[in-house]
């Protein structure tokens, strides 16, 4: 039997950034994978195969709807070959796959393909593709299963008309028609992928706005885009049944008036959120806890029930973002050899890749109301900004939140091109617990996106913003 320092089961950004970070701390490692590739959901079915669609959909509406206000004119008609966008999509699938699979090597980790479930708490047993079963053994062990789309206990998928965000990834004609049920991340960005190509789209949200967890202003806006594009937003509506009739799919829901209406389309994408992934884990047989929401109960150190067993990302508390599994799999791996990391979970930065894009950070307006805290607010809109009108891109805003009486930032939103990069100055400054006056005051780059940090603190400094 072979045995180990860490074995880590799932190949996620957390379980694969986990095994690096052990392999560079002198551990000996190995990961477990139920799939023939490694990333998880992330990196096959998640971010970056729906970021390659965005950006693909993105240039289409661009050639289409853009082009000419630049003076770009393309002689004939413009047309999507959405089989080649989708094979582009896996090829850069696949070339991010084959990276981790380069980073295992080069870290000398060594990786077992097959579903890993516990045995006890110190031995795996792996059952591979192939039918056969090897158990190896752990000094530690790190849960990263990750998360899998959750469903309404009526709808039943069939995986090709009434479809996951995973089936919206590799779909072979556009849709005329998409329902999307669930105006949050996933919905909204597969949601615009579509509409971008040609699609009508039609999102049916529960809550009375979209992006429920996010600073109110930034759904307001967000919504705004959507309608402009002439998607339907139906908010405050509770659905009750889809159902399916040959090439048809029925959507009845609910409105806030109590009447019952109907949607029909060719395709209904069902994005209600993601449930943590224990499926054959076996967790009881190692004495790990499972609570009531089928995640696995950690402690302040990412430790289960079972003294040397870890969990991280989305089969934990908190916000299920690859880059939260990340950070937690380097904290696992650092505490493990002694070391005493830190993470700050108020500064993990949330984004949603629409165009424009949103991001936030910190405290929304909301939960400082709700907490009592005297705060003040400045914002600068982007079409005030010489690169946004020089780009087109001129929709959004940044807002920043800044505790009222000592001056530090609480929270940053923001909504606009190249936010989700925009964001770390934010995290950045608010690691470092810096004022609104602290961001006013270092220079910016001009003409640059960049700015509209700059002037929302000034706003939020006396009211000083420059260029509005």
């Amino acid at each position: 039997m072979k045995s180990y320092d860490v074995v880590v089961i799932g190949s996620g950004p957390g379980g694969y950034v986990a095994a690096i970070r052990c392999a560079q701390l002198g551990m000996k490692t190995a990961i477990i994978e139920k799939y023939s590739t490694l990333g998880g959901t992330c990196l096959n079915v998640g971010c970056i195969p729906s970021k390659a669609l965005l950006s693909s959909s993105h240039h289409y509406e661009e050639a289409t709807k853009h082009f000419s206000d630049h003076g770009i004119e393309i002689p004939g008609e413009i047309k999507v070959n959405l089989e080649k966008m989708i094979a582009r999509k896996q090829s850069v699938v696949d070339q991010t796959t084959g990276g981790i699979d380069f980073l295992m090597k080069k870290n000398k980790i060594n990786v077992y393909e097959g579903l890993g479930s516990f045995k006890d708490a110190t031995h795996v047993n792996i059952e591979k593709n192939d039918g056969s079963t090897e158990t190896i053994e752990g000094k530690n062990i790190i849960i990263a299963t990750g998360s899998k789309p959750s469903n309404l206990p009526f709808i039943e998928l069939d995986k090709e008309r009434i479809i996951t965000s995973t089936e919206a990834l590799k779909l072979k004609e556009i849709p005329k028609h998409m329902i999307v049920i669930g105006g949050g991340v996933i919905g909204l960005e597969l949601g615009q992928v579509y509409y971008r190509l040609g699609a009508q789209v039609t999102v049916i949200e529960y809550q009375d706005r979209i992006l429920p967890t996010m600073d109110a202003g930034l759904s307001k806006e967000l919504n705004k885009v959507f309608k402009k594009a002439k998607c339907k937003m139906q908010m405050s509506h509770k659905v009750q049944s889809v159902e399916r009739k040959g090439g048809e799919v029925i959507v009845k829901a609910e409105n806030k008036k109590g009447e019952v209406v109907e949607f029909k389309g060719d395709y209904c994408l069902v994005s209600v959120g993601r449930r943590p992934y224990t499926d054959g884990l076996n967790a009881e047989a190692a004495g790990v806890k499972i609570n009531d929401r089928g995640q696995v109960e950690v402690n302040e150190h990412l430790q289960t029930s079972a003294s040397n067993i870890y969990a991280i990302g989305d089969v934990i508390k908190g916000a299920m973002l690859a880059h939260k599994a990340e950070e937690e799999g380097v904290f696992v791996a650092e505490t493990l050899t002694g070391q005493k990391p830190h993470i700050d979970y108020n500064l993990i930065p949330g984004v949603v890749y629409t165009w424009p894009e949103v991001a936030a950070v910190g405290k929304t307006e909301e939960e400082l109301k709700e907490a009592g805290t005297a705060y003040k607010v400045g914002q600068f809109p982007f079409r005030a900004l010489g690169r946004a009108r020089a780009s087109g891109d001129i929709d959004g805003f940044v807002k920043i939140l800044a505790d009222k009486t000592t001056d530090e930032v609480l929270g940053v939103h923001m909504i606009g091109a190249r936010c989700a990069d925009l964001i770390a100055e934010a995290v950045t400054a608010m690691e470092f617990r810096a004022s609104a006056e602290d961001i006013s005051r270092y220079s910016h780059a001009h003409p640059t996106f960049a700015e509209a940090i700059k002037e929302a603190a000034l706003a939020a400094t006396d009211d000083r913003a420059l260029h509005v």
